[in-house]
């Protein structure tokens, strides 16, 4: 693993809660009295074992049972952005949850500002917030969430996404709620083409006019949708050990990312949940060289197209890119 370690890297689709380590979620449970089906670490470990996308879902939900206070969200960030600067990720674009936990009693404003504590403590890498706002909660509460996010954005806070329910809940009813993000200056990415077809894609472009859109696995299935995205430029959040686990594809040999990157669309590789789903951005690199025949040379160009996605400053994306190429792992890749 070593050269997909060193390699420097960004991040742009990976949940906080999804990223926190076993042994520290593990604390986390006996914190609030621990919990009967996992006794140990290798039971919470088969705890996150999913046969489907529902599955997954429900282990998401029962996880964040055990986030309760503010210091467990600072602790978290904490262990996350050092575990990111641990392989070399210089920059990353996070989701959180706030809106999951206002209805369980903390304030969004509150929350955000703990997650900043925690990624403060960690130097060597830079980390910037989105809100993911969730499908099954509706526009109205939803736009309740984007108000106050709007009150904190000076801590990081750039842009929003919606993720959720996607085969249960379109987007169409969100469409004013990201109109409103826009003009308070967020930037918008969604969830889609994940657990729904192409269709969803579509309604994030036409309905919701995001500048990002994460997974898009189905994408594949619509070829005037894929010479959209390319003629059109609008980066997908590749997402392709996530889609394994889940099920949204039967394996890393059959996920599009070949037939995106091949097709000129603007793709960048993350990892998603990577705790729940036994996975680094490093291991994603691997497996894209093992599993579907990545040269290394590609996976730099595939790291150019992550920075190209981001929502630096034009100036900090040449100037990052910049840096990297002139990297020892990256004029040396073998």
């Amino acid at each position: 693993m070593t050269w997909y370690r060193q390699i420097p890297k960004v991040e742009l689709h990976v949940h906080l809660e999804g990223a926190i380590p076993h042994q520290a979620l593990f604390d986390l449970i006996q914190k609030y009295g621990g919990d009967a089906s996992v006794p140990d670490r290798a039971a919470l470990e088969r705890r996150f074992k999913y046969r489907d996308f529902t599955q997954f879902v429900e282990a998401w939900a029962w996880k964040n049972r055990f986030l309760r206070e503010y210091e467990d969200f600072s602790h978290i960030a904490e262990l996350m952005a050092r575990d990111m600067a641990s392989q070399n990720i210089c920059y990353a674009e996070v989701f959180f949850s706030p809106s999951a936990f206002s209805r369980l009693g903390l304030e969004v404003q509150e929350m955000t500002r703990a997650v900043r504590i925690g990624l403060s403590r960690v130097t060597g890498i830079e980390i910037a917030l989105i809100a993911d706002l969730v499908r099954d909660y509706g526009p109205e509460q939803e736009l309740i969430t984007l108000r106050k996010l709007e009150e904190v954005r000076d801590q990081g806070v750039i842009g929003i996404g919606v993720g959720g329910s996607e085969h249960r809940f379109p987007l169409g009813p969100f469409r004013e709620l990201f109109e409103q993000a826009r003009r308070m200056g967020f930037h918008t990415t969604a969830h889609a083409g994940e657990a729904a077809g192409p269709e969803s894609i579509w309604a994030a472009i036409n309905d919701l006019r995001v500048e990002r859109i994460g997974h898009a696995t189905s994408a594949c299935e619509d070829p005037k949708l894929l010479d959209y995205l390319a003629e059109h430029a609008i980066p997908l959040e590749l997402c392709p050990g996530s889609n394994v686990r889940t099920g949204a594809v039967a394996s890393f040999s059959d996920h599009p990312i070949r037939t995106f990157f091949q097709h000129g669309l603007i793709i960048s590789v993350n990892t998603d949940d990577p705790s729940m789903f036994g996975t680094a951005l490093a291991e994603e690199y691997r497996s894209l060289e093992q599993e579907c025949g990545f040269t290394r040379a590609e996976m730099c160009q595939l790291i150019l197209l992550t920075i190209q996605s981001s929502w630096l400053p034009v100036r900090r994306k040449e100037t990052l890119a910049k840096r990297f190429t002139a990297d020892p792992a990256w004029v040396n890749p073998m």
